[in-house]
């Protein structure tokens, strides 16, 4: 697979963000603001698209395009959810006994009728439960633990960082692949803004030793 360059340059900030420290070291609130800044991201980026068909482009060949992209973030947040959900209701839950996260041939056709706008709301939807579900749990609960057999043993707090650092990798490329398409013609300086750009703009706080 190609490396590219993450697009940005990173100056030195005066107060610690999200660019400067990392996911593991977040306290619980600036995590819990980390995931939903994603929301944030994404809509700065692609609503103001003036076409949205270069969205559904792949920039490159055997490159995703910016909608592939959406998807995944969305399904990852499908196949999370329900794990933070019985960690977070229950006392050393089975995983094993959720039901596997499978697209069916019907709800990949949706996807492709849906417009990445579309599945952008989706996946709002399901990060603001993930967020809202967070936000009710004291820092205790956060290192409830549920077993499993088929992948391993995980923490709530783990499944926090997994999805924050999976948002940081489809971000960027996201990121890359407007630059590439051409979608950012003719949109505002605030919609080019790049991630690392943004990232410093979100202060965080650090877990306490």
């Amino acid at each position: 697979m190609q490396t590219v360059e993450r697009p940005g340059v990173r100056p030195q900030a005066t107060f610690a963000t999200a660019a400067d420290v990392k996911i593991s070291e977040l306290d619980n609130d600036s995590l819990i603001v980390r995931l939903h800044f994603t929301i944030n991201h994404l809509s700065r980026w692609l609503t103001p698209v003036h076409d949205q068909s270069l969205l559904e482009r792949s920039p490159r060949r055997g490159e995703p395009s910016v909608k592939e992209l959406v998807i995944r973030l969305r399904d990852e947040e499908m196949r999370v959810f329900p794990k933070m959900h019985l960690i977070a209701t229950q006392t050393n839950p089975d995983l094993d006994k959720l039901p596997p996260v499978v697209r069916t041939p019907e709800q990949r056709a949706l996807d492709q009728r849906r417009t990445t706008l579309g599945v952008m709301a989706e996946f709002r939807r399901l990060r603001q439960s993930t967020c809202s579900l967070l936000r009710a749990l004291p820092d205790s609960a956060w290192t409830r633990v549920g077993t499993s057999r088929r992948e391993h043993d995980w923490q709530l707090r783990g499944l926090a960082e997994h999805l924050a650092n999976h948002d940081l990798d489809v971000l960027y490329e996201i990121d890359i692949a407007l630059d590439r398409n051409g979608a950012r013609e003719g949109v505002s300086s605030a919609a080019k803004a790049h991630l690392d750009e943004l990232l410093r703009l979100v202060p965080v706080s650090t877990r306490r030793p």
